[in-house]
């Protein structure tokens, strides 16, 4: 961070994603713009990385955070994320859609010339994506990024509606989907077929995990 431009220095847009570990749910990413005043307001808030954080509290600070900073979520439902897998066939691409498309809106509302994200993979990706809109920002990608605030409030954010829309879907199908991808997770997608059958499981999980294959060979 420099000291010549210090308004400046601070700014940044911090991007994260949820429910890339979930069998069941969308992938979410956000991303926040985050400068000096409203740097101060999430310090105040507690805001960290929200892994951290309960369910129930991250339920209550995301609205708080979308109040103060400007910031854009891309939810990928599961039958839009399992067309999009089977184009792409690889996870770190579609992150990589993902975050460029959480960026690019973003940036149609703000100017800002650094972004900070997890490291997941090769940073070209995004900015690949993003050259192809004729979009222009300094990529930062660290491990443990949400170390820093803008990401930790892009971390509540992406979880928050993570949080929600998996509860939407639990009550779509009439059964608690469970988060992770635990043994839990089998059942859960077993009571899903046995309701509403095996095509039923596109709008709900990720078909491309294991967990997949270990529930249907079980119903063979």
């Amino acid at each position: 961070m420099t000291t010549r431009h210090p308004h400046h220095a601070i700014e940044r847009i911090g991007i994260d994603e949820s429910g890339k570990g979930d069998y069941f749910g969308p992938l979410v990413i956000a991303a926040v713009f985050v400068d000096a005043t409203t740097q101060g307001e999430l310090v105040l808030m507690q805001v960290r990385d929200s892994k951290k954080i309960s369910d129930g509290r991250i339920l209550e600070m995301a609205p708080d955070i979308k109040t103060i900073c400007p910031h854009s979520v891309i939810a990928i439902g599961p039958h839009k994320y399992n067309e999009l897998y089977a184009k792409i066939r690889n996870l770190n691409r579609l992150l990589a859609w993902g975050h460029a498309k959480a960026l690019e809106t973003l940036l149609e509302r703000v100017s800002c010339e650094r972004a900070i994200s997890d490291q997941f993979g090769d940073e070209r990706l995004i900015l690949n994506a993003l050259q192809e809109k004729g979009r222009k920002i300094v990529l930062e990608q660290r491990p443990k990024a949400e170390s820093d605030m803008a990401v930790a409030a892009a971390s509540i954010l992406a979880r928050a509606e993570f949080l929600l829309r998996l509860k939407r879907l639990s009550d779509e199908v009439g059964t608690t989907l469970p988060k992770g991808a635990s043994p839990a997770v089998e059942l859960a997608a077993r009571m899903v077929i046995k309701k509403h059958g095996q095509e039923r499981l596109d709008s709900v999980a990720k078909l491309h995990f294991k967990t997949t294959q270990a529930v249907l060979s079980r119903l063979a």
